[in-house]
């Protein structure tokens, strides 16, 4: 997409003008350009996307399972064939690197492929009634409308995350994209579109929280809500999903724990560490946010993690060998400054980074400089807040029995991570770390086929696999009689 690129709405199959009369500048964290525009959508927009939905409903349910399978490895197909052009985007309105960008798109296939293969497998159960030759049948049975809010860190993938199972459970859907992000999302709408998804399944309405996604949460006919988002953001959305009794699922923030034991194999350890917390400059959900390392090895570890951070290169997301871009907005970077600011002064150590990247290409974009964080205690805000930027707080412990008691100290319960060798701990690890997802001896990043899904104020419900797909599923029991 370029600066003249100027995105409608996708209600109905069709594209339509914003009833506000309005659209929002695209622009390229990296650079300040202008990359597209979006339309300003509104309540009344909403209204329409609904209705439409509402409407193709009772088709798209009766559809069989067979053939929304065929509709999705369409756009499945379709997503592939545009992987290099869906990435471009991604990266000129997130500013993650072009390589990371393009995972980001196989990611996407992946979800895509899954809820396709899946689409037969929403199956029911029968079972024996009291009555003579009674058959009791719990049926699994799509919502109707869903209503979608994704996140703007991974702009294509967290659509198709909401998209791909709702069809494939036979609902229809109405997904706000990002205001900061729109386009990866628009971009996939014009592959619904040729992918003849029937008119009406699929609707994508931009716009800000206020004018849309309150609208998406308060309307009486969205049955289902699914948001990605923040935590304070989840809670309000909960909050106001009540009135009707919506069924909610949130996938919020997260404070993710690191624990490298004295038995780990340190290089790797070193390097998941940095890919956990610098990866999309620290903007995942999943990051590293609190590294907790054993006093035997926390020297050679400190020594060699200083190393890696000190080679990473930030800069153009386009550049093939960028490890790092930058934040995706201003507001974002002055964020995580205040709280690096707000660490030192509560007596973390500052070793490297800390401040805003000048001079060159870096005075045109919003780039915050790789950070590492000695002296950290878990009793400083930044060891208990979420960061959700590049920074990395390394603590020592004592132990393991420190090392879980330090981690599970958290409000947040979404994504941990262990390295040891030692069999004893991981089996502890899975009855007593207190997060929904643990990476054992590797980077982060979950699988289309896994359940990514946390526990305390990192949400509700989940995604992906069976048991994400399933959410997209009520259940009716009939007792079955001739």
């Amino acid at each position: 997409m370029t600066s003249q690129t100027q995105c409608d709405l996708f209600i109905g199959g069709t594209w339509k003008k914003p009833h506000s009369g309005k659209w929002s500048e695209i622009r390229n964290p990296a650079t300040g350009e202008i990359v597209g525009k979006a339309a300003c959508g509104d309540e009344q927009d909403v209204e329409s996307a609904v209705m439409v939905a509402k409407k193709a409903f009772p088709a798209w349910r009766d559809t069989p399972a067979s053939k929304r399978a065929d509709v999705l490895y369409r756009l499945r197909d379709l997503v592939a064939r545009d992987k290099q052009n869906l990435a471009k985007i991604i990266t000129s309105e997130m500013g993650k690197p072009l390589k990371e960008a393009l995972a980001e798109v196989d990611f996407a296939t992946g979800l895509l492929r899954f809820a396709a293969e899946n689409t037969r497998r929403l199956q029911g159960e029968i079972i024996p009634g009291e009555r003579p030759g009674e058959k009791i049948l719990i049926d699994r049975v799509p919502h109707g409308v869903v209503g979608a809010i994704a996140a703007w860190n991974f702009p294509l993938a967290l659509c198709v995350r909401k998209i791909a199972p709702a069809i494939a459970a036979g609902n229809t859907i109405v997904l706000k994209p990002h205001e900061l992000t729109p386009l990866a999302g628009l971009a996939l709408a014009k592959l619904v579109e040729e992918a003849e998804i029937p008119s009406g399944v699929v609707n994508i309405v931009t716009g800000d929280g206020s004018e849309v996604g309150v609208p998406i949460v308060a309307h009486p006919d969205t049955r289902l809500i699914t948001m990605t988002g923040s935590t304070p953001a989840g809670k309000k959305i909960m909050a106001a999903a009540a009135e009707h009794l919506k069924e909610v699922r949130l996938e919020l923030g997260g404070k993710a724990p690191f624990l490298v034991m004295e038995d780990a194999d340190l290089d790797k350890a070193v390097e998941a560490a940095v890919i956990a917390r610098f990866g999309n400059a620290g903007q995942i959900c999943t990051s590293n946010e609190r590294t907790y390392v054993h006093e035997a090895v926390y020297d050679r570890f400190a020594h060699k993690l200083r190393e890696r951070i000190n080679a990473l290169k930030v800069g153009d997301p386009m550049d093939p060998k960028t490890d790092m871009g930058p934040k995706v907005s201003e507001d974002e970077l002055k964020k995580v400054h205040d709280i690096v600011e707000k660490a030192v002064s509560q007596g973390a150590k500052l070793e490297i980074g800390g401040h805003r990247l000048k001079g060159g290409l870096y005075d045109k974009g919003s780039f915050y400089a790789p950070t590492l964080l000695t002296g950290v205690t878990h009793e400083m805000d930044i060891a208990r807040n979420e960061v959700f930027g590049p920074v990395l707080s390394l603590m020592k412990v004592r132990d393991f029995d420190e090392a879980l008691e330090r981690a599970n100290d958290c409000r947040y319960g979404l994504s941990a991570y262990l390295f040891t060798k030692d069999l004893a701990n991981i089996l502890r690890m899975t009855r007593e770390l207190n997060f929904g997802e643990v990476y054992v001896n590797r980077e982060g990043g979950e699988e289309p086929q896994g359940f990514h899904h946390g526990y305390g104020e990192s949400g509700l419900g989940g995604e992906d696999g069976q048991h994400g797909l399933e959410a997209y599923v009520d259940t009716k029991t009939i007792y079955l009689n001739a």
